[in-house]
């Protein structure tokens, strides 16, 4: 047990010393690459490169730009996620095999093998550059969360189904006041999965917009190290500064709502 025990303890510090190295290096004054740049003294310690940063790159508006494009993936995500889902798992059509096995199929093609033809559609054909609109399209629609909406509607007694469609509700009245009552677990799954992806895309936004008032916080960091960190005091540690605000929000997320991964029984909102 103690052996067990030291494993994991070990495990654990390996896991968190990239944070740990991150966030100390974000508060010193002076660089230290160095492996004993992890435990400064003191004296070596401020909050200087977090106001150069902001300076910069003005991280309150860059936040809120990644906000509008992740919140707009989210929204799209669930919206459309849940949809097919439930039209995957529960309504029968011809194809419907042959749709899913296409969803499938899409999960294994790379995002940059589409970028060039994306451009082109969205900014020539649309004219969507250097708008959110532009950024959040290509992401609209998020096939792992349609799966994960699939195999929860999946585990639904189709009894539940049968009976609200002999007392005469429609498939959207079934879908909203039985099926996603039932799936709520889903829905936060599906949030948390698709948090990650756009709060840190980078290749999209720095294509599609030129604009810095519209670029996300991963693109102006980009933008800062290629251009201004050259004249900064201490380009080492604004760009760790700027990491850190980059990775707050998904670590956060990620300690408040970690249990909630684990999917709670359907069973238990099913009564009689």
């Amino acid at each position: 047990m103690k052996l067990k025990f030291v494993a994991l303890l070990i495990g654990a510090f390996v896991f968190l010393f990239p944070f740990y190295y991150m966030l100390i290096g974000s508060l010193q004054a002076e660089p230290d690459p160095s492996v004993g740049g992890a435990f400064p003294s003191p004296g070596n310690l401020t909050g200087h490169n977090y106001a150069e940063i902001n300076q910069s790159i003005h991280l309150g508006r860059s936040l809120l730009n990644s906000g509008i494009f992740t919140g707009g993936v989210i929204l799209g995500t669930l919206v459309f996620g849940v949809l097919a889902g439930y039209a995957l798992a529960r309504l029968q059509f011809r194809g419907r095999g042959l749709v899913f096995n296409l969803m499938l199929l899409i999960q294994v093609v790379p995002f940059q093998l589409l970028t060039i033809p994306l451009y082109v559609l969205i900014v020539r054909s649309y004219g969507l550059a250097d708008s959110y609109l532009g950024m959040i399209l290509p992401f609209l629609i998020n096939s792992t969360a349609v799966f994960v909406f699939r195999q929860y509607f999946l585990q639904l007694p189709a009894e539940l189904f049968d009976a609200a469609r002999i007392d005469g509700a429609s498939e959207l009245s079934i879908l909203w006041r039985i099926a996603v009552p039932l799936v709520r677990p889903a829905l936060l799954t599906g949030v948390l999965l698709t948090f990650i992806g756009p709060w840190n895309e980078f290749l999209w936004p720095f294509l599609i917009t030129k604009q810095q008032d519209l670029q996300p916080l991963a693109v102006s960091l980009s933008n800062y190290l290629t251009t201004v960190s050259a004249r900064a005091a201490n380009p080492f540690g604004a760009v760790l500064a700027g990491a850190c605000v980059l990775a707050a929000p998904a670590v956060g997320l990620f300690i408040i709502f970690q249990r909630q991964f684990i999917s709670q029984g359907l069973e238990s909102g099913i009564k009689g």
